[in-house]
């Protein structure tokens, strides 16, 4: 019967469905199951599932099935985050027939015409993707989720669930109001969090300096022409500014001082917090011209036009340093170069000639001038050379650490910048300087309005609390962190996390409890909902209005905790308790610096040390034929397409194969094609064993043991790679790998005898277990026919040391090395043999190899070894020739495989495998020693052989 995974897959499906097979219940002592907690990010339902969702999903169920083969009792439950707006905003744009969101709905996701009208509510649009998309998708995926446990974030007892959350916090003093800096989309006029943003999701707060500079504004005489930068030591190496002549600026009082800035400068100020009124508008060309002083100088700079100038960062005005700006440095060429042309803007084309660089501080490895020394370095010619972007980053990074100021600066003088940047900043605040808050990088929300940095009275988490971040820090050097380089991440996170905003104006969520007026947003209501899945199927039980604080205190601390218990609250903490902690969290790697470190954060304030998470999986992203996957262009593979084309298994053993979990992998279709081709073959092939007989163990040869060998090292490497959640290392052991020892052996052996039909089939059954946590249907289905029991049912396989076979691996191992000989020997001189005589070396050269194991891999050590004996001696240079053969030879293997080798009977290896060599090349093979006395040796090649490569001649 030919592959058809569609038949094969829907029978399983069907199977699970009927019996409840993933749904997990605490085990009776008496079973002595060990219980396995995993978990993966509930999945935002703004839009439908794409294959890159479908790996994030699949990588945490194969775990999940390969725990269950263990023995363990799992569980591995779903539920769906709808809190905050971004599904409010799809809905708005839907109901207002944006094109864009209509495309994506039925172009991408596949939406008919007739079921748009029921997703005109937020949790219509919301169920139709988990029910359409979602479910459907895992569900054909095979993943072995508990579905009585699923839940929305808007349900009325999860809301509950965080009510406690919050008024426990608030008790602790661990979330505060007051004035803080949030990211804030002007367009819902909202504080928005990472998970809300089409664009800058890595974007940070950075800090810039103020320079006051000062002027005449265009129409009403002195101002301050704030300029920003992240440099404030190099204001004394400032030339001139740069606004963009086009751009619209404005005269505005700032706090009760005229500024002149961009317009849209004025309102990032109005969002931080500064009292801003525009009393004018202008064009950035009525600024050219100006001059404005320097406030730490005195200096007049000039005001020159810039197209480069973005007037959205910062304050629209830009100061020039080209002494230390390779950029700064490169543009004033340029302008130079095309100085007769500012007379349009009144401006005297002898006096921008005239503008040179100022150095304010010295390095290393520069000139006097590090920014002109930086261009030409680099080869730079123009403003559009990407050069200019590293040579910038080099210079500025080489000044911050080793750059010393010149004496101009009076007490810090002679200093490093990096040692006093700051004091300089603090000598200057308040008169020279000012601050303001930006991006690292452009910001856009999900619903497309800009993101600027704003102060909002608002409620937050203070993740900088000492004793709190102690606490996580131990969560963290507790953790199985995989892989163990992200153990840093979660630290520095720990480092720089200060405070986190966590309510929002309006949106889908549950009400902050004492000011009902905010909701919580997305990111501050995931921190704990694992445990809620401990005991959702069993809370729908208990009325909403019993779920008081005090009803979750005792459900997670005892009846100790609160003076009367809830009867219903402490069975479900017997649940909880069985379940918890959670052992392994499956994550994207870019939610460290938030989602997973905030739960570390709050599992360690919540529960105690034992409860902690023990390990978590980052995930790397997907690529769609090379390209980065968008929903909103179109650039998406649906799961339900992939698996209607390929199947299931070919689906989930591509994803689970391309990369380990942490790297970045490529859906390409022509690499899943073969893919299904490749599972195709093997179970056709499986079948035909299956149908087969069954063969003899008691027959089984050397051959036979020495793949027996080689499949004891394939569950070894699978199953180590599987504790480590590398699930490319298991795969590839146990298909690929597996698959070139099986090659070899279909050459090597009569396929025919009763010890090899037994071989197959044990290496075959195996293997369908190695494989059921990959390629669940096909390995049930295969399974199931060769034993009568399912893959998944059968327990992991365990390494048999009794069919452990070094020295026929490493035996075998030699008859390959002489075949890949023999094929090079008839290339090389264009023999299509009917004779090979194969020799092997003489027993004074093996006594040469013998030395090695005494005297280890050095030359002069085994010369010493084996001159000793007379006979050697009197070979001389021959006895030196071969011992370094057998040094360089012996670099190659362990010391108990060089024991395993020395021990092996090299010349018998090769008379065994006679018969072989014959069938291969159709061809009489003759095997000797090349100091036999009746040795055949017409070409006078035998004194060639060297241990463990032999000669040969081809005839």
């Amino acid at each position: 019967m030919d592959y058809d995974p569609q038949a094969i897959e829907e029978r399983w499906r069907q199977r699970w469905r009927e019996n409840g097979r993933y749904e997990a219940d605490p085990a009776d002592d008496a079973e002595g199951e060990d219980a396995t907690f995993v978990t993966v990010p509930y999945p935002y339902p703004s839009g439908g599932m794409h294959i890159g969702h479908a790996r994030t999903y699949t990588v945490p169920d194969a775990y999940a099935r390969y725990r269950r083969q263990q023995g363990d009792n799992v569980l591995f439950p779903m539920a769906w985050h709808v809190t905050g707006t971004p599904i409010i905003g799809a809905v708005e744009r839907l109901k207002k027939g944006e094109e864009e969101q209509l495309s994506v709905l039925q172009d991408t996701y596949n939406v008919p015409e007739e079921d748009l009208s029921d997703l005109e509510t937020p949790m219509g649009y919301a169920e139709y993707f988990i029910e359409e998309h979602y479910k459907k998708g895992m569900k054909s995926l095979g993943l072995s989720v508990d579905w009585r446990r699923e839940f929305t974030t808007n349900d009325e007892r999860y809301s509950k669930f965080i009510e406690w959350q919050y008024q426990r916090l608030k008790e602790k003093g661990l979330v505060e109001k007051g004035l803080h800096p949030v990211n804030y989309c002007t367009e819902e006029e909202q504080p928005v969090t990472t998970h809300d943003l089409l664009e800058g999701e890595e974007a940070e707060f950075q800090e810039y300096t103020l320079i006051r500079f000062r002027g005449d504004s265009p129409d009403n005489g002195d101002a301050v022409f704030p300029m920003a930068t992240l440099r404030p030591e190099t204001v004394r190496g400032v030339t001139n500014a740069y606004v963009d002549p086009d751009a619209t600026y404005v005269r505005a009082t700032v706090d009760g001082e005229t500024w002149v800035i961009s317009e849209d400068a004025a309102e990032k100020f109005r969002l931080q917090d500064r009292e801003v009124a525009v009393e004018a508008e202008f064009a950035g060309s009525e600024i050219v011209g100006t001059s404005v002083e320097n406030p730490v100088t005195g200096d007049d700079v000039l005001i020159l036009p810039a197209g480069f100038v973005d007037a959205d960062n910062a304050t629209g005005v830009v100061m020039s340093v080209p002494a230390h700006s390779p950029d700064d440095y490169v543009a004033l060429q340029e302008l130079k170069g095309r100085a007769d042309e500012l007379t349009a803007y009144g401006i005297n084309p002898e006096a921008v000639r005239g503008i040179e660089p100022i150095p304010i501080l010295t390095i290393e490895g520069y000139g006097d001038v590090p920014a002109k020394s930086a261009v030409e370095e680099y080869g730079i010619e123009s403003s559009n050379d990407p050069a200019l972007e590293e040579a910038t980053n080099d210079l500025y990074n080489a000044e911050f650490h080793s750059g010393i100021l010149n004496d101009e600066y009076g007490e810090f003088a002679g200093e490093v910048v990096e040692d006093v940047r700051d004091a300089f900043r603090e000598h200057h605040a308040g008169d020279a300087f000012d601050t303001m808050q930006e991006f690292s990088e452009e910001v856009v929300c999900r619903c497309g309005g800009d993101v600027e940095v704003a102060y909002q009275d608002t409620w937050f988490l203070r993740y900088n609390d000492e004793e709190w971040m102690e606490k996580t820090r131990r969560a963290i050097g507790n953790l199985d962190a995989i892989p163990e380089n992200t153990r840093g991440e979660y630290e520095h996170t720990v480092g720089w996390l200060e405070e986190w905003p966590c309510i929002r104006n309006y949106g889908l969520g549950t009400r902050l409890p004492w000011d009902d007026e905010f909701v919580i947003e997305p990111l501050s209501d995931s921190t704990l909902y694992m445990s809620y899945y401990t005991v959702a199927p069993h809370i729908q039980d208990v009325p909403v209005e019993d779920l008081d604080p005090d009803f979750f205190d005792a459900m997670f601390y005892g009846e100790d905790a609160v003076d009367d218990p809830d009867e219903q609250a402490l069975e479900l903490g017997e649940e909880w308790d069985y379940w918890y902690p959670v052992d392994y969290r499956f994550s994207g790697n870019d939610l460290i610096t938030n989602h997973l470190t905030f739960y570390l954060y709050h599992h360690a304030e919540f529960f105690p040390e034992p409860k902690w998470p023990q390990g978590i999986v980052v995930m790397g992203m997907g690529l769609l034929e090379g390209q980065k996957m968008s929903s909103s262009k179109g650039h998406v593979v649906l799961p339900g397409e992939a698996i209607s084309e390929f199947g299931a298994d070919t689906v989930r053993f591509f994803l689970l194969n391309a990369s380990e979990p942490w790297q970045d992998y490529d859906w390409r279709e022509d690499a899943v094609e073969s893919t299904h081709d490749q599972l195709r073959r093997f179970y056709n092939r499986g079948q035909e064993l299956v149908a087969g007989e069954p063969g003899d163990r008691d027959a089984v040869t050397d051959v036979d043991r020495w793949l027996l060998s080689k499949l004891q090292t394939t569950i070894e490497t699978a199953t180590d790679a599987m504790e480590r959640s590398e699930t490319r290392t298991a795969t590839q052991a146990a298909f690929y790998g597996f698959d070139e020892h099986l090659k070899w052996y279909r050459r090597r052996a009569d396929l025919n005898r009763p010890g090899a039909r037994w071989t197959l089939r044990h290496a075959l059954e195996t293997r369908l277990r190695l494989l059921a946590p990959f390629t669940p249907f096909l390995a049930n289905e295969l399974h199931e026919d060769l034993t009568g029991t399912p893959a998944e049912d059968a327990p992991w396989p365990e390494v048999d040391e009794a069919l452990r076979a070094p020295e026929l691996e490493l035996q075998e191992e030699r008859v390959q090395a002489l075949v890949d000989d023999i094929n090079e020997v008839a290339d090389v001189t264009d023999t299509d043999p009917e004779t090979i005589r194969i020799y092997a070396a003489a027993d004074w050269k093996h006594t040469v190899f013998e030395a090695v194991r005494e005297a280890g891999a050095d030359v002069g050590a085994v010369m010493s070894e084996v001159m000793s004996d007379p006979d050697l001696r009197e070979r001389g240079n021959e006895v030196n020739e071969v011992a370094q053969d057998a040094v360089e030879f012996a670099r190659d293997y362990d010391d108990e495989e060089l024991a395993d080798l020395l021990d092996m009977d090299e010349r018998g290896a090769y008379e065994s495998a006679a018969a072989f060599l014959e069938r291969e090349f159709d061809a009489e093979v003759e095997v000797y020693a090349e100091d036999d006395e009746d040795v055949v040796d017409p070409a006078d090649r035998a004194g060639n052989a060297i241990p463990f490569r032999p000669a040969i001649h081809l005839e």
